[in-house]
């Protein structure tokens, strides 16, 4: 069975992020009209030692934007919304814990979403268990 068994590529893992997404409650969903997904390997150089990361395996995933609770009308035009999900350091996350490579997935991609609306740790485990 194992012979087999290959990780994600970075295409399979924004599908799996794409598809847990959509599987989260409506009422959250529909908050986050215009927040873009996206996977990549690991974290930009800029965006590690902006965290102060000690190692690229160091960050699962980064929410990139102004958060609602900072957003105004009056605000120039700027870059989407992102949510940023590092592929590596998720399949070393996976490898080391019990948990799912989809429940990984969407607990980051939770959380991530959960600083584009300022929520706090319990609100986005109430969505997360909406979401089992």
């Amino acid at each position: 069975m194992w012979t087999t068994a290959k990780a994600p590529s970075l295409a399979e893992m924004e599908a799996m992020a794409h598809e847990i997404f959509e599987r989260l409650p409506k009422r959250f969903r529909d908050l986050c009209e215009g927040v873009i997904i996206r996977i990549d390997d690991f974290p930009t150089d800029e965006v590690l030692d902006e965290m102060d990361a000690a190692s690229e395996f160091d960050l699962l995933g980064l929410f990139q934007g102004i958060g609602l609770p900072h957003q105004s009308h009056g605000d120039i035009a700027r870059l989407p919304n992102m949510v940023w999900l590092y592929r590596r350091p998720i399949l070393d996350y996976w490898a080391e814990h019990d948990d799912t490579l989809g429940h990984i997935v969407r607990h980051v991609l939770i959380h991530e979403i959960g600083h584009h609306f300022g929520l706090s740790d319990d609100d986005m485990e109430a969505i997360e268990a909406q979401a089992d």
